[in-house]
């Protein structure tokens, strides 16, 4: 029953991460799904495994982004 919950949990993260109009919270948030998956893997009692995507996945990949994020932002006209 919990791995249901941590599923939809990855699923609403990246849907929230998709719909975000600044970029920057977008790739905070990719960092969500990575979490979660990591969490499913422990379960499944896969500690190597959700280790290592809980590094790259919700520490790695979303501060690469959110650098890539604010060294392009861009003044937006009024």
């Amino acid at each position: 029953m919990i791995e249901y919950v941590i599923m939809i949990i990855a699923i609403l993260g990246a849907v929230l991460a998709l719909v975000q109009r600044d970029l920057l919270k977008a790739a905070i948030l990719t960092g969500v799904p990575g979490a979660a998956i990591a969490a499913l893997y422990q379960l499944l009692l896969a500690p190597d495994v959700a280790l290592t995507q809980a590094i790259v996945g919700s520490a790695i990949i979303p501060v690469f982004f959110a650098l890539a994020a604010y060294r392009t932002m861009r003044m937006e006209e009024e």
